[in-house]
């Protein structure tokens, strides 16, 4: 086993691109590991962390590039090389009219009409570049994470008094314009507009309101953090009357995991007094208000959707709503053992795994989550499931110095393994994402390990249940269709919706009655 490292000094490029290019030179043959990053002290205790942290990359600044490659040979490794050169130059080759600047300023001056940054920087660095893209009146999408509260807050007035966007930081989807920045799915146009402080419950609120024959005009994200006590839904507040003075926008939807209920009583207040329609989805395990004249209320996606879209004059009955699929709920139930009764969902998007786990939790007791909002709920050891366990490895405790599960699969991979020796697990759920910015065939990197996870419980004579759901839509690539008879034939359930992912989860594993 040989390894190279190369340092590239004063060689800046952005977190989502390095992301990207360490995807694929890890794909790339006689590559045992290829990590490509910033040299940040993040990234050097990632390499800490592998073995694979060098004097040299100890003594490289954060403005330094880092390519670590870990291969069969000098030789190979040369090659490796060769090929992440080629990715880097196919990058810059990559637009007739791509320019880069130094600085935002220089940017803005260059491109004076530009009005819109996205910024996707390590987290320290985060905060001053937004703040200076605000600062030449430009709109700002934050896709960097690990920004304080405080920074936050900051931000955010500053852009309420300049009469701005500031989605983020950690904001991963927006669609403007008709243009989807960072993750987005391939959805007509439309009159429906999307606030979410919430990134793939945005992408699949979208998703559904496509599949309904709906259309989305705007989806301004707020970053997952909005709707806390401190922030005070600053941004939410702010793209409810910019939707509400959009032309184009004719009924508003808001989505969001749980919010502060001090934050949600405010945004609620200022949907009420909209003169739009507004469908609200506050995630969680109260049950949803009655609507009121102009203010509707669903508990999940797959509601929030159709409300939207019925609003639209579409009728119900001409919509495949998918009810749940009771033969198939009893046939898996009939399989599974006593013993396997539990469930774990291995997720890329923090609002589906929030869906699938409150619909848990409205029968089981023993749901425990990384992002559970109970504390006594919380895992204590990230490493090891309790009971019904729903990871979301899109939060920061598993990207901090790595690659979103959107882009690279690697710990979910090794995480459904681990998931598979279990003789109490029933049932493995996992989400796929398509559409821009995601991987380009989230199912077909997993098939291998869904393979090997499903041998592992057959060598112990046990079924072992998985449960897909592909977030996309027929206008997205790669292929939905094609994703989803992969899935069917590596044996593997699919369901329709996110909503449908939860309630299909927990009735595998429940002996009851039809709920």
């Amino acid at each position: 086993m040989s390894i190279r490292i190369v340092v590239k000094k004063n060689t800046y490029f952005d977190s989502v691109s390095l992301m990207s290019i360490s995807t694929r030179a890890n794909k790339l043959d006689g590559v045992e590991q290829a990590f490509v990053a910033m040299a940040t002290e993040m990234n050097k205790g990632v390499l800490k962390n592998l073995g694979l942290l060098t004097p040299e990359l100890e003594e490289a600044k954060s403005g330094d590039l880092m390519i670590v490659i870990k291969g069969a040979s000098e030789a190979a490794n040369d090659q490796t090389l060769v090929a992440i050169e080629e990715l880097f130059t196919h990058k810059e080759q990559g637009g007739q009219h791509e320019a880069r600047y130094a600085t935002l300023a220089s940017a803005k001056k260059h491109v004076p009409d530009s009005n819109l940054a996205v910024i996707s920087v390590n987290g320290l660095f985060a905060a001053r570049e937004a703040r200076q893209a605000l600062q030449n009146n430009l709109n700002v999408m934050l896709f960097s994470d690990n920004v304080s509260l405080e920074d936050e807050l900051a931000l955010k007035q500053l852009a309420h008094e300049k009469g701005l966007l500031m989605m983020g930081p950690d904001c991963g989807t927006a669609i403007i314009n008709g243009a989807a920045l960072c993750f987005g799915n391939a959805v007509r146009r439309g009159n429906i507009g999307i606030v979410g402080a919430s990134g793939t419950g945005s992408q699949e609120l979208s998703v559904r309101i496509h599949e309904f024959g709906g259309g989305i005009s705007q989806l301004i994200g707020t970053g997952g953090r909005d709707l806390s006590e401190k922030i005070g839904g600053l941004m939410m507040l702010d793209a409810i009357g910019m939707l509400e003075a959009d032309p184009q926008t004719e009924i508003i939807a808001l989505i969001s995991k749980p919010p502060a209920p001090a934050v949600a009583r405010k945004v609620l207040e200022r949907a009420r007094a909209c003169h739009k329609p507004v469908v609200v989805c506050f995630l969680g395990r109260e049950a949803a208000p009655a609507d009121e004249k102009g203010l509707l209320f669903a508990r999940g996606t797959k509601e929030a959707a159709l409300k939207a879209v019925l609003l639209t004059g579409v009728k119900k009955e001409s919509l495949d709503l998918h009810p749940l699929n009771w033969p198939l709920i009893e046939e898996v139930r009939a399989r599974l053992t006593p013993q396997q009764k539990y469930i774990r969902g291995l997720f890329c998007g923090g609002t589906l795994c929030d869906e699938a786990m409150f619909a848990a939790m409205e029968k089981h007791a023993e749901v425990y989550s990384n992002i559970h909002p109970d504390p006594a709920f919380r895992l204590q050891d990230l490493n090891r499931s309790v009971g019904h366990t729903f990871l979301d490895f899109g939060d920061d405790d598993f990207t901090n110095g790595k690659p979103h599960p959107m882009i690279d699969p690697t710990n979910r991979i090794s995480r459904l393994l681990q998931e598979a020796r279990d003789p109490e697990v029933g049932v493995i759920v996992m989400d796929f994402v398509l559409g821009f910015g995601a991987h380009e065939d989230p199912v077909g990197v997993m098939l291998d390990a869904i393979v090997e996870a499903k041998a592992i419980a057959a060598a112990d004579d046990r079924p072992l249940e998985i449960l897909g759901y592909v977030l996309g839509t027929s206008l997205d690539t790669p292929s939905l269709e094609k994703q989803c008879q992969m899935l069917t034939d590596a044996g593997v359930i699919w369901a329709s919706s996110s909503t449908n992912t939860g309630l299909l989860a927990r009735e595998f594993i429940c002996k009851g009655e039809e709920a």
